[in-house]
């Protein structure tokens, strides 16, 4: 009778214990699945159970589930279980603690479950390690690092080096690595990686050194190193470098991740085109693209028909619900110029943050629709979404009016973002477009610590205003500073310079200029052969140009219009023609607007009307206002004007005022008192109040003996109170 009480127990407890190793393997296999919330679950179940008594490896899972979960409530209590029913001296529930409180950042409960530890193995120290150097606790995870007896385990290394780059200790880990390296520790793919993800331009030499070992050690067959080494080489700028490493790369080692650097990398630099390229090359290798991918193509610059192409993949691949890429699209469309289609991916936006605001008031901003600026912010504001500096950076940049300046400006205050610099730079500016240059001064000496963007709004806004003096004055300011000025506040110094033929002031920014190595700067090179021309030195405008290495179309418009200036038309005519040699430059209607110019004042008639006629033939471009009244000059000077009559009443051309004040200045010089008449009728009756009108009537009936005509005209001008402004010379005398 006994045996068979006994024999029943121990089936029972067979049975029993069956049972939980069934529930423990379902409880893993949630995790694995990462159902965390789901093992929890049934954890409250089997807990609850009369029949089942859960056992160690039952907590284990569970407390792995909250550390996953970050649920430290339901983990606590775990804790407290485990430790009533002594369940907590196995290793498998400590180690699943710690990994809980190291989660929930709480460092202490982290060091209160390791000392309660008898024998740490490697997980209970790397966890510990990486807790504390990831929480700030460098210094102590540095002590606590040196009391491990055995450190041959790559892992206890990458705890440290991983926790010590997660929290800004770039030199510790960087020292880590090296002392790993001299003790024999073989690197893997993780300190690898670790360490490359800290190189920057300064440490890039580090960072080759990393990649020979990950080439000797065979860690570039390993995606996590490959990524690391691209993302190193795109960070120091080195693209060749990031291309020959994606270039080497095994087949299959290259991820989605690899790709989403290549395109983000190559779209950081400008060369969006190659970005894109990247971009099909990823579709092409079977690999779909991400959240991050559609980010960082329509992040660049795209034609309307390739951004809408890419947006519409995105819709298909099932990530038009996703912010970021709305976003992103809102941006490219905004780039592209189709405000409108950006509207229509912001409408359709179900969950707006504070970047969707800010890019449809961004686009509104930058196609000045101040009214739509102010719906789209009132909109936000009923929706509960609280602006930053960028938001009221926006609203400044599309503002009308002083009034809306200031409002905005106390608005801002208000929301206690007034210090911001973003705020302080673009009231600087918003000042300054509305004229306030008392306003804009005194909020750029109100602002505490300036930036180049603060320098550059004053010293702009002092140029758009016609104040180039106390711009240049401010220039002079910023080179004594702390601060150096860019490319941008070098531009906007030469074109002042530029605007008041000041060579005095030009000549030390182009010292500047080469003394600090901006020769390169494409812009800087077309603003100084502008500046050397408007101040009477072409033969400077012509060495600048000659000693540039790369050359656009806006730098021979340059030397055209400076030739121009000069009166040197054959010359500019010689330039056309060599510019149009070569296959890199195409002429753009500046172009022809500048050897058309040149062409009439040298009297070119031969030229001026063959490169008309190849502006229309060959390169399609239909006459603007500018070029007519350019030709129309040029035949009138030459005193072919029936032929000038002829342009004027073509049916291709609207009458402009422009073409037409050409033409009677040319009927002026040569005596035409018909087409003169005519001329000055039309102008009286759109600019009747110019008196410069009558003079030129006057001047050509006097010129043709028409006395007693030329005196009515004088009369007529008198009559109507209109007074010809003298005519004086800035130059002292």
């Amino acid at each position: 009778m006994q045996l068979n009480y006994y024999k029943q127990v121990f089936t029972t407890i067979t049975e029993a214990a069956g049972e939980v190793l069934k529930l423990n393997q379902r409880l893993v296999k949630l995790n694995r699945s990462h159902c965390y919330v789901e093992t929890l679950q049934l954890f409250t179940k089997i807990n609850s159970s009369q029949s089942v008594r859960p056992d160690h490896y039952t907590v284990s899972a569970a407390i792995t589930a909250c550390a996953k979960l970050r649920h430290v409530v339901f983990g606590t209590q775990l804790h407290g279980n485990a430790v009533r029913s002594g369940l907590k001296a196995f290793p498998h529930v400590a180690n699943p603690l710690l990994s809980l409180y190291a989660s929930a950042g709480e460092l202490d409960d982290v060091r209160l479950v390791f000392d309660e530890i008898a024998e740490p193995d490697v997980y209970a120290w790397t966890t510990l390690l990486s807790a504390c150097a990831k929480l700030g606790e460098v210094e102590y995870a540095c002590k606590v690092f040196d009391k491990i007896p055995e450190k041959s385990n790559v892992a206890i290394w990458n705890a440290m080096i991983t926790g010590c780059a997660e929290n800004g200790a770039e030199e510790v880990a960087f020292g880590l690595f090296c002392e790993m390296r001299r003790m024999g520790v073989r690197c893997d793919n993780y300190s690898a990686a670790s360490v490359l993800s800290l190189c920057c331009l300064e440490g890039i030499g580090f960072g080759r050194q990393v990649h020979c070992l990950a080439v000797r050690t065979g860690l570039l067959g390993r995606g996590s190193v490959v990524n690391a080494l691209l993302t190193m080489y795109f960070n120091c700028g080195s693209v060749a470098e990031a291309f020959e490493v994606f270039g080497e790369a095994e087949d299959g080692v290259c991820d989605e991740i690899s790709f989403n650097v290549m395109i983000d990398g190559l779209v950081g630099v400008g060369r969006d085109e190659e970005g894109l390229i990247m971009f099909k090359g990823m579709q092409e290798a079977g690999l779909r693209p991400t959240e991050l991918t559609f980010v960082s193509v329509m992040s660049s610059r795209l034609a309307v028909s390739v951004a809408k192409h890419v947006h519409a993949q995105a819709i298909k691949l099932g990530f038009e619900a996703f912010t970021s890429v709305s976003n992103a699209a809102i941006t490219t469309y905004t780039g592209c110029g189709d405000s409108q289609a950006a509207y229509l991916v912001f409408h359709k936006l179900e969950e707006r943050d504070l970047i969707s605001w800010n890019s449809m008031i961004s686009t509104y901003a930058q196609v000045n629709d101040s009214e739509s600026v102010i719906l789209v912010y009132l909109q936000m504001q009923r929706a509960g979404e609280k602006p930053d500096e960028f938001t009221y950076g926006s609203l400044l940049a599309s503002s009308v009016c002083i009034e809306t300046v200031q409002m905005i400006q106390a608005v801002a205050h208000k929301n206690g973002l007034i210090f911001k610099i973003q705020v302080s730079n673009a009231m600087v500016s918003a000042y300054a477009k509305q004229g306030q240059m008392n306003l804009a001064y005194q909020t750029f000496q109100d602002t505490k610590y300036k930036n180049l963007i603060t320098w550059n709004a004053i010293i702009s806004g002092f140029m758009l205003n016609g104040m180039v003096n106390e711009g240049l004055e401010q220039f002079h300011e910023l080179l004594v500073s702390e601060l150096g000025p860019d490319v941008y506040t070098l531009s906007i110094i030469l074109s002042m310079c530029a605007s008041i033929t000041s060579l005095r002031d030009g000549k030390p920014v182009h010292a500047y200029i080469l003394k600090f190595g901006f020769s390169q700067q494409l812009c800087l090179g077309n603003a100084l052969i502008t500046m050397y021309a408007k101040c009477g030195v072409l033969d400077w405008s012509v060495r600048v140009f000659e000693a540039m290495n790369e050359k656009d179309i806006v730098s021979w418009n340059a030397l055209i219009s400076a030739y121009a200036q000069h009166g040197k038309g054959k010359k500019a005519v010689d330039c056309f023609e060599a510019m149009q040699d070569l296959s890199s430059i195409t002429p753009d209607q500046a172009t022809f607007t500048a050897v058309l110019s040149a062409c009439s004042h040298a009297g070119l008639v031969h030229d001026g009307t063959q490169i008309f006629n190849s502006m229309i033939s060959n390169y399609g471009f239909m006459p603007e206002v500018d070029h007519f009244s350019c030709i129309v000059d040029l035949l009138g000077r030459a005193g072919y004007l029936d032929e000038a009559e002829t342009v004027i009443n073509s049916k291709e051309i609207e009458a402009h005022p422009n073409i037409w004040w050409t033409l009677i200045s040319s009927c002026a010089a040569h005596g035409n008192f018909r087409l003169g008449r005519i001329v000055a009728g039309y102008l009286l009756e759109t600019e009747q109040n110019n008196p410069s009108v009558y003079v030129l009537l006057a001047s050509i009936y006097a010129a043709a003996g028409q006395w007693e005509e030329a005196a009515n005209v004088r009369e007529l001008m008198n009559r109507t109170g209109e007074v010809k402004t003298p005519g004086c010379s800035w130059i002292n005398s």
